[in-house]
């Protein structure tokens, strides 16, 4: 396993918008105008997990649905609505858009990115990849459509072990990209030979192993769950390590009734409502080399609220459009992850990604 020292831009964080702050009848009315707007426009709302709580709510009441993003697009690919109106970032909207071509797909806004997308420029990565032959690309979804397209397997982190395993045991050498620590995490787990494009997310990045300690030692009973894009020296702390789907349900599942929680906070709205009566607990990003005291929620993630949501649906703008040549090309290694579940009875919807 070997990670590339190359140049790549700098990734500009923007500042958590601040909406204003709404009452709960405020929120009612809004809400209720939004959800009639969704039912003449023959739309549906889907938004991912790391949203704000009162989108994922709205989500869940007007028939749509809050989940991961592979499980995002494949909702919307069951749905009879002639609109998709997708709340996350923008990689979230493309992959929608490319397992749905026929759909219309809006955002509430375009420029709501996300730091691995933004520090893997596909012209960039094509040249890595080009550099590197004889390599199998293995991208994750947190990508352009134009990475996607360029790579042979598209997986989410709940897929990517048994893909790579798989890969591996054929003798395949993988290039990997962007994220360089959930590819670190499945090269120690499969033994995989691995080439790593040097991406992390802003969030997870921000974890931090000493201050992790600290507070396991406050809460001794307390269950550590990490998403596997977190460092290495976090994830070695971790009871569960597992994509956003798989946290979620340990929560559930697991007897501990306290859980350290080590991923965006915007997830803790669906860890308490499938289990109310426990106790989640942010894991630290402040410490020794921190920049910030929390940055457990993705800034990009926060550029979606109710306020943008009623804007985008009166005006119709920030629709994503995908060239179609490059659609053609980025479901390929989209189809190829979709095929190779259903083959090992992998349920997507289980094992969802970021």
């Amino acid at each position: 396993m070997s990670v590339q020292t190359l140049n790549l831009p700098n990734i500009i964080i923007p500042e958590h918008p601040q909406w204003p702050v709404l009452s709960d009848q405020e929120k009612r009315h809004i809400k209720g105008r939004i959800a009639k707007k969704l039912k003449d426009q023959n739309a549906v709302l889907v938004a991912h997990y790391y949203t704000d709580p009162d989108l994922q709510a709205l989500a869940e009441e007007s028939g749509g649905c809050v989940a991961d993003s592979l499980e995002m697009a494949r909702f919307g690919a069951a749905q009879e609505a002639e609109t998709l109106v997708v709340c996350g970032v923008r990689f979230m909207g493309e992959t929608s858009k490319i397992l749905n071509p026929e759909k219309r797909v809006i955002m509430p806004d375009l420029a709501a990115t996300c730091s691995l997308d933004e520090g893997c420029p596909a012209d960039l990565f094509s040249a890595f990849c080009d550099d590197h032959p004889d390599h199998t690309v293995v991208v994750y979804a947190n990508t352009s459509a134009e990475v996607k397209a360029r790579s042979d397997w598209v997986v989410t982190s709940g897929i990517a072990l048994p893909i790579v395993k798989h890969l591996a045991e054929q003798g395949k050498k993988i290039l990997w990209g962007p994220d360089r620590h959930l590819g670190s995490y499945v090269a120690r787990v499969t033994g995989a030979e691995m080439l790593m494009w040097p991406g992390s997310c802003v969030v997870h990045e921000e974890f931090k192993a000493v201050a992790l300690e600290r507070i396991r030692r406050l809460h001794p009973e307390a269950a550590v769950l990490v998403h596997p894009e977190s460092p290495e020296n976090v994830i070695q702390q971790a009871d569960v390590i597992g994509s956003t789907t798989a946290l979620i349900r340990a929560v559930s599942d697991m007897d501990n009734k306290e859980f350290i929680v080590a991923t965006d906070g915007g997830i803790f709205y669906k860890m308490q409502q499938m289990a109310p009566d426990k106790v989640l607990i942010e894991a630290p990003t402040a410490g020794e080399g921190a920049t910030c005291v929390s940055c457990a929620h993705c800034p990009w993630m926060g550029m979606n609220a109710l306020q943008n949501l009623e804007q985008v649906l009166d005006s119709g703008e920030n629709e994503i459009m995908i060239d179609p040549a490059i659609r053609e090309q980025a479901v390929i290694p989209i189809q190829r992850m979709l095929d190779f579940a259903a083959q090992h009875e992998i349920g997507m919807k289980d094992k969802g990604n970021a």
